[in-house]
């Protein structure tokens, strides 16, 4: 694959976000798991209410940065330029931290489990199926100044 142009053909963490949260709600449905119903269970949803509002602001954080930056946020196109300013200065992939938070917060929020469960699972698949393919695109599309930023920014966090 040439990576120069692109890290893949297919925009797999949307598709992957979106495909751990149908099968998280097929399973709720099917095999629902307690969810408390006591104080606690308040405060989960307050968690899961925080951590919604947290990924619409991290995501539009990053969604401004694309659009400052004159570059493209589909995760199957060709970088122009790279972003380290603003929210990139924290991570190299706000966007799929963002996609983690809201998958958890939707599901502390609805009270499903099995949502909450889903969001790590998907967070690998995107590492393994989108992440080190966009960073081989990065590294031979901006070389040194890649390597200088990933060296200074971690991953995820």
């Amino acid at each position: 694959m040439a990576y120069e142009d692109r890290p893949n053909r297919i925009p797999w963490p949307p598709l992957l976000f979106a495909g751990a949260a149908l099968l998280a709600l097929v399973a709720h449905w099917n095999h629902p798991i307690p969810f408390p119903t006591t104080f606690a269970g308040s405060l989960l949803r307050v968690l899961g209410a925080a951590f919604i509002a947290a990924a619409i602001a991290v995501d539009l954080m990053a969604f401004t940065a694309f659009r400052r930056h004159r570059t493209t946020i589909l995760p199957h196109r060709g970088a122009e330029h790279l972003i380290t300013t603003g929210i990139f200065r924290w991570s190299r992939n706000p966007i799929y931290i963002g996609n983690v938070l809201l998958l958890t917060g939707v599901g502390l929020a609805a009270g499903i489990w099995t949502m909450v469960i889903a969001a790590p699972f998907a967070l690998l698949a995107t590492r393994q199926l989108a992440v080190l393919r966009e960073e081989k695109h990065l590294a031979r599309r901006f070389g040194a100044q890649w390597q200088d930023y990933s060296r200074k920014t971690r991953r995820w966090l």
